[in-house]
């Protein structure tokens, strides 16, 4: 998308109100959808522009950041696609906070916490009525209020399918039962709360080893390969779960959830007690 696009003027105008006086860092362009940081001397917000494909999909993320509790979000239209902007989320991912455990330098208290604040996070909102489907090590905040959640495109409330044709999330903490439905069908395909669950506790074991949870090398399919041959061996179940365990007492609790099927996998409320019980 390269520069900021006069079409969306509208959109810096909004920030300008309230921030003041902007400087715009752009922090990624992929796929029809970029974001900038605009910054000023009354706050910081992030604007989001999407265009062809990418426009009904930052719509859809709009109007659920307009619905969730303690998120705020302006959103407009210009010729070709959608913008909006919301405050931005200020402090270290989950994936940052844990970067210490990763380099073997300590860090386990804060990590466990961290854990702990996002499960409790992913729980507010279930119980909420939503479900997030896309969790990622990256899509977890921890501001100084508590945990915020990014990346809602493929949120729903429970109850309302809001696309037409789902094609999956991140392949590696996709739940088998979910993959199987992508695969076969029929669509719309629902996230569900369980499904949220597996990639929440998939992301805390890649959080913790900064690998995937699944070993593809071990059930024969190639790192390289397609992602619905990645997604057949996932909703077969032919890819053994990685036997990488630098933190054995937190990560046999994930296992065992990830190995459960959907259920009997825990809560994220359950999980959040799961990962409370752990020792440093």
């Amino acid at each position: 998308m390269g520069e900021f696009t006069s079409d969306a003027a509208e959109a810096l105008t909004v920030a300008e109100a309230i921030c003041g006086p902007l400087k715009l860092e752009e922090i990624s362009d992929r796929r029809g959808s970029a974001v900038w940081r605009a910054s000023g001397p009354r706050g910081v917000v992030g604007i989001k522009l999407g265009v062809g494909e990418a426009a009904e999909v930052t719509a859809r993320e709009a109007s659920v950041l307009d619905q969730i509790p303690g998120y705020t979000v302006t959103a407009g239209r210009f010729d070709g696609g959608v913008w909006y902007v919301t405050p931005w989320l200020v402090g270290p991912s989950t994936w940052d906070v844990f970067r210490p455990v990763r380099k073997d330098a300590g860090g386990r208290d804060e990590a466990l916490e961290a854990a702990v604040a996002l499960c409790r996070a992913v729980a507010d909102l279930h119980r909420a009525g939503w479900v997030h489907g896309d969790l990622q090590p990256q899509h977890g905040i921890h501001t100084e209020g508590g945990v915020r959640l990014l990346d809602f495109a493929w949120s729903r409330q429970v109850g309302i399918t809001p696309w037409r044709t789902f094609g999956g999330t991140m392949v590696h903490l996709t739940a088998p039962e979910l993959a199987a439905r992508i695969l076969d069908g029929p669509q719309p395909v629902n996230t569900t709360r369980p499904a949220d669950v597996y990639a929440l506790t998939g992301t805390l074991w890649t959080c913790i080893t900064g690998k995937w949870p699944l070993d593809y090398e071990a059930g024969g399919v190639d790192k390289d390969a397609p992602v619905e041959e990645k997604l057949r061996a996932i909703a077969r179940r032919a890819v053994p779960m990685s036997t990488v365990m630098p933190w054995p007492s937190l990560q046999t609790r994930l296992r065992y959830v990830l190995l459960a099927g959907p259920d009997d996998r825990p809560s994220a409320a359950e999980l959040k007690m799961l990962v409370e019980a752990v020792g440093g």
